[in-house]
């Protein structure tokens, strides 16, 4: 069994599709982050297993998820509670993980939709990851937040970065220790109506992830 982190921040009206849709094999873990509008309810409601996550930050919520995961399988993948991605896409994710041809596998978004990637989010990403190439050598192009790797990899990275910054740090964390980092194509869908994005939603929660990814590649 393959579990599912879903850091999640008040995304109760995507959880019920999203939960619907988990392949066969692969287990919800919803690393609420202080919701407000009754998330953790739906999800328990809806069969999933519930963190708890009580420190604000998205890293702070796919941390906790992380160390929730069932180590016997080894396997974890992380994806947004936002709708904006099909759990029918986790097995592209995962399968090179499992084969053992990388140690991390991240989804590199291709917008369905030009509402599903705003351009000053599009551009914020393009920019960091062309830094994070020139930086570490990564063939990457997308500081995605679809992601696989085995959970006792991830945890012995230490990664600190409790905040948007997460996602950068793991990718610099496992160039650092000579991982094979491996990309592959997964579809991005506007978000579920009434979720709303708590970084490509607004120029302002753009600006606050590039400011923390950029604080990682500061160090």
């Amino acid at each position: 069994m393959t579990d599912v982190v879903l850091p999640c921040l008040n995304e109760a009206p995507a959880l019920a599709r999203l939960l619907a849709r988990m392949p066969a094999g692969y287990r919800p873990i919803v690393a609420d982050n202080g919701s407000t509008d009754g998330s953790a309810a739906v999800a328990r409601e809806l069969g999933a297993r519930v963190v708890e996550v009580p420190q604000p930050g998205y890293g702070a919520a796919v941390h906790a998820g992380i160390e929730a995961a069932d180590p016997v399988d080894g396997v974890v993948c992380v994806m947004d509670a936002d709708g904006s991605f099909d759990p029918v896409d986790l097995p592209l994710v995962a399968d090179p993980v499992r084969s053992g041809t990388a140690r991390l596998a991240v989804g590199r978004r291709r917008p369905t939709t030009r509402a599903a990637w705003p351009p000053h989010a599009r551009l914020g990403n393009a920019l960091l990851a062309r830094r994070l190439r020139r930086t570490t050598g990564l063939d990457v192009h997308d500081i995605g937040p679809m992601r696989a790797a085995r959970r006792d990899d991830l945890l012995a990275l230490g990664l600190r970065d409790r905040r948007f910054g997460y996602p950068l740090e793991l990718l610099v964390a496992a160039a650092r220790a000579g991982w094979v980092v491996t990309e592959v194509d997964v579809a991005y869908h506007p978000r579920a109506a009434g979720t709303r994005s708590k970084v490509t939603g607004t120029v302002r929660g753009t600006a606050r992830a590039i400011r923390d990814m950029s604080a990682v590649l500061a160090r």
